[in-house]
């Protein structure tokens, strides 16, 4: 079946679901509401909901599909801008350098596998979180190993992950936008306290890694484009940032993507439950 009519097929099936499933567009509806209610009516954000589930639907069938196109063939559906941003450039001891992609949950996010195409002479890894059922958890495993990445499930795989970064010439996608529960940082993100990974800072100081926001973009029906942003710093005057500091800075890069494209984000998610249960040393 051709891409275009399987994200077309998806996009009628979150429709569907915008109207079955009550949690999930509540969830939506009021996250929405509380982040956008000074820039757009109601009418324009139960649109942006419906649109928003839409896109889900069409994620979710189209990451199946992406997940097969050969990595050679991935250029037909995905492009990559911000190349600029990144610097190459060999460390004093001759060796590549390495780094970290802060992820959010934009667009068809699952295509960060894909991107390896683009840089033949990096390694890439990324976190997952393993499925309650074993049959799910083997079909989806075997299609985003199709890609050539290196997975890392974040219950188990710390001490692997930790080794890979630990090496040169890799490029490490960590997903950031979801709440931390206590582990995380209490820092604002689209004018309200949410719990904030303090993952992507810590580990890009701890490995020397180049840190940059990463964007999904939805350019059209099966159509996407990776943005990689410029490089956040984490050190100043040779000195490490505050972990606090350099998370807001994530938190305002993924802010502006999402205000770029409201529907393009994962908006069904609790993002912002009990931020208290964070560490209040973060907040501002």
């Amino acid at each position: 079946m051709p891409l275009k009519l399987v994200a077309l097929v998806g996009r009628f099936g979150g429709f569907l679901f915008y109207f079955l499933d009550v949690r999930h567009r509540r969830v939506a509806v009021n996250n929405l509401l509380a982040c956008l209610c000074n820039s757009h009516s109601k009418k324009e954000i139960l649109s942006i909901a419906r649109e928003n589930f839409c896109r889900l639907g069409e994620v979710y069938l189209s990451a199946l599909k992406t997940a097969a196109i050969p990595t050679e063939k991935i250029g037909s559906v995905l492009s990559v801008m911000g190349e600029e941003n990144i610097s190459f450039a060999k460390r004093e001891d001759g060796s590549l350098p390495s780094f970290l992609f802060a992820l959010g949950h934009f667009g068809n996010f699952e295509l960060f596998a894909k991107c390896g195409v683009f840089v033949p002479d990096y390694v890439l890894s990324t976190t997952y979180r393993g499925f309650r059922q074993p049959w799910l958890e083997r079909l989806i495993l075997s299609l985003r190993k199709r890609s050539g990445i290196n997975l890392f499930d974040r219950r188990w795989d710390g001490v692997k992950l930790r080794a890979f970064m630990n090496r040169p010439g890799t490029i490490t996608g960590l997903l950031a936008d979801q709440s931390a529960g206590r582990s995380g940082l209490c820092l604002p993100f689209l004018g309200r306290p949410c719990s904030v990974t303090p993952s992507p800072a810590l580990f890009a100081l701890r490995y020397n890694l180049s840190l940059h926001g990463c964007f999904c973009r939805r350019l059209g029906l099966g159509r996407w484009e990776i943005e990689i942003g410029p490089e956040i710093s984490t050190r100043f005057d040779g000195r490490a940032r505050p972990i606090e500091d350099i998370m807001s800075d994530i938190n305002f890069l993924f802010e502006s993507f999402i205000l770029e494209d409201p529907a393009n984000w994962f908006w069904v998610h609790d993002r912002w439950k009990m931020p208290k249960r964070a560490k209040m040393r973060g907040s501002r």
